[in-house]
């Protein structure tokens, strides 16, 4: 089974990754790409940089290092992977990315706290989900001890202080 990674850098892709690794180390027979997908450069940086092939080159190196903890895993795992950085709009260009290397599955991290844009719009994984024409299994955050999500830290949310 070949499976998609994006990994953007964040503890929650790297969970993801860390997911899939123990999969193969359960016994499922895969073979890995990972993927980063660097946002279009801005007005201001096309302005700034006058010359397409330096944000071309910018975006690959940039992706490239958010690739580094995920292949450092998969490395220590002793799983074999191809990696691809893209540019553009990260949901189709993973869509792409599952398309043009036959992958079987995505399996990928969501934090579940997203910005106004993405409640608005819907979160990367969320477009994923829905876009792409293979199984996507996500991958949630998970919750520290101690934060907010806990259920005991939600019954003392929920119960009133008293004062002595």
């Amino acid at each position: 089974m070949k499976i998609l990674l994006p990994v953007d850098g964040s503890e929650v892709s790297l969970q993801a990754v860390r997911f899939a690794i123990r999969l193969a180390h359960e016994g499922l027979k895969t073979s890995v790409v990972l993927a980063n997908v660097q946002e279009p450069a801005t007005l201001y940086e096309m302005v700034m940089a006058h010359d397409p092939a330096v944000l071309a080159s910018v975006a690959a190196a940039a992706g490239a290092h958010a690739l580094q903890p995920a292949q450092a895993l998969l490395d220590q795992a002793g799983l074999d992977y191809e990696s691809e950085v893209a540019n553009g709009d990260a949901a189709h260009a993973i869509v792409d990315i599952v398309e043009r290397f036959a992958c079987d599955m995505v399996v990928m991290g969501a934090s579940g706290m997203g910005d106004l844009r993405s409640a608005l719009l819907g979160s990367v994984s969320h477009e994923v989900l829905h876009a792409c024409g293979v199984p996507v299994m996500i991958v949630k955050a998970e919750v520290e001890d101690g934060a907010v999500g806990d259920d005991e830290d939600l019954d003392a949310l929920e119960r009133p202080a008293v004062q002595e």
